[in-house]
């Protein structure tokens, strides 16, 4: 790397002020750079462009088309907030930032860049913990779906708002009833239980729809299909602690997140970094601007948060871009084009670095237009010209001076890294993970009694008194039809008993007479 000096911002300024081009390092060496301590080299211009570190956490975008550089740019902010001692993270969407464990290698292009800036590169490999929502490429990263919350839920299910409401009364029926909600199951068993009980909790919680149930179920489904069953669980991601490590030699851990599949499900990707936004802006105290960030989180594909996204949600990301400066941290959006940020966000992004642009097309040149018109300008430079001109490895750079104002705009030659440029090996990445600072510590899913458990035992006890209930009351049916018979048999006997009692004297009258009859007969006849 370059020499870090205590040499201030000042005396790095009055180097030569003549645009860097490759022809002058044919004509005259270049000045070799001196970085001060206190800040993050970027590139040269007609000086050297820096991030100053006490200034980092006023967080920045870094634009441009496909193809310009943007990567190599994140990886050599990544590299040099590291070197600070400042932990980064960042989404590796193309599999290509992995290489930032491993030592650089000679490449001509290297050396070609290093040597116009004068810019002394040293190969060398950076701490890197790998993490991955599949726990393939990576430790295993797990929240539970309480401390996701029904906001972010809803967002990553695209429910209506009917659905979210559902959704909110169901997280606050949990609470109530102290069901811990940690996986996917903990949650369909509880919209199965409210589904069973809608009409009781209606009057005491508002309307509990089965047809939004069934919808909530349904989003739930399609969810675990594209992995959301491996996010939601226990141990729990501890984003405080895991996210914001130091090595022995004072660097930063670079937290790298394989984003190469989980990219597939973007609602689930965006969600994820919001959410991880979100967990550090509640756990890390307020501790005002310190002379460094506590940690620089690097947004990649930032426009997947914005699309769609319904206000709450929008409102959300606002609060938590505009105070999480306060702790410390320092946010880095990354995407194609400044508009893909909110207006309301990209307010709040102080250091900029802007690749080419491509314009064909009339939306296009508006989008330039536009790009162009959120750098302070430059009196000496056609922004908007050289942002459809300018080549791999070029942008314009505008970061926070002194007094926290922006710079004006700059043409930047952006520095090599010292890392490989290109993905490391999965052998290389495996070693990399078993001697990391969390090895074994997420590997083993934990499946603890939760709602799932608790409503199961209740629906088994429902269940068994239901049963109970049926056979005492088959049993009492029994009884009453035995006790029900023995009155009508006795009915029957008293019955016959009183046509005994009136026939068997009229019949012994009717024998009496008829034998009085027959003797007095006989007399006669004698």
């Amino acid at each position: 790397m370059a020499r870090r000096t205590k040499a201030s911002k000042k005396d790095a300024a009055t180097e030569d002020e003549k645009p860097v081009g490759a022809a002058e390092t044919e004509d005259a060496p270049v000045e070799p750079i001196e970085i001060p301590d206190d800040c993050v080299f970027i590139g040269k211009s007609t000086k050297p462009e820096y991030v100053l570190l006490k200034l980092a956490n006023r967080h920045g975008l870094i634009t441009g088309a496909t193809g310009t550089g943007k990567t190599v740019t994140l990886q050599g902010l990544a590299e040099s907030f590291s070197d600070a001692g400042v932990p980064v993270f960042c989404a590796d969407v193309k599999g290509d930032l992995s290489g930032v464990a491993a030592m650089g290698k000679e490449k001509g292009w290297i050396r070609e860049r290093a040597a116009m800036i004068g810019y002394d590169v040293t190969f060398s490999a950076h701490p890197v913990i790998f993490w991955d929502l599949f726990g393939e490429q990576g430790h295993p990263v797990r929240t539970t779906v309480t401390e996701l919350g029904p906001l972010m839920l809803s967002r990553l299910m695209n429910l209506s708002d009917a659905q979210e409401g559902v959704l909110n009364i169901a997280f606050r029926i949990a609470d109530d009833e102290k069901l811990p909600l940690l996986d996917l199951k903990d949650l369909q068993s509880l919209l199965e239980d409210l589904a069973a009980r809608s009409n009781e909790l209606t009057t005491r919680y508002g309307n509990v729809g089965k047809r939004s149930i069934g919808a909530i179920q349904r989003q739930l489904l399609v969810l675990e299909q594209q992995g959301g069953d491996h996010f939601f669980g226990e141990p729990a991601l501890n984003v405080g602690k895991d996210l914001m490590r130091t090595d022995d030699q004072g660097r930063g851990y670079i937290g790298v997140l394989a984003a190469d599949k989980l990219m597939q499900s973007p609602r689930l990707y965006a969600t994820f970094l919001l959410f991880l936004l979100s967990e550090l802006f509640e756990e890390l105290p307020e501790i005002g601007d310190p002379e460094k960030p506590k940690l620089v989180f690097f947004f990649d594909e930032a426009h997947l948060l914005f699309r769609d996204a319904p206000k709450a949600l929008l409102e959300k990301v606002e609060q938590v871009v505009r105070l999480i400066r306060s702790k410390g941290v320092g946010v880095y959006f990354v995407t194609q084009n400044p508009r893909d940020v909110l207006d309301t966000v990209s307010r709040q992004l102080g250091n900029r670095v802007q690749h080419a642009l491509r314009a064909f097309t009339p939306a296009e040149q508006k989008a330039v237009k536009s790009a162009a018109e959120t750098f302070r300008p430059n009196p000496d430079l056609d922004t908007e010209q050289m942002i459809m001109s300018m080549g791999i490895g070029e942008a314009l750079v505008s970061t926070l001076d002194e007094k926290g104002q922006p710079s004006m705009v700059q043409h930047t030659f952006v520095k090599p890294p010292s890392s490989q440029v290109g993905p490391i090996t999965p052998e290389e990445r495996k070693a990399l993970m078993e001697k990391d600072p969390v090895a074994g510590k997420y590997e083993e899913s934990v499946d603890r009694e939760s709602a799932h458990e608790i409503l199961q035992e209740r629906t088994e006890e429902r269940a068994k008194a239901a049963a109970e209930a049926e056979a005492a009351e088959v049993k009492a049916k029994a009884t009453k039809k035995s006790s029900g018979g023995s009155r009508g048999d006795g009915f029957w006997t008293a019955l016959g008993k009183s046509v005994v009692r009136a026939v068997v004297p009229m019949a012994t009258r009717v024998l009496e007479d008829a034998i009085r009859r027959n003797a007095l007969g006989g007399q006669r006849r004698r």
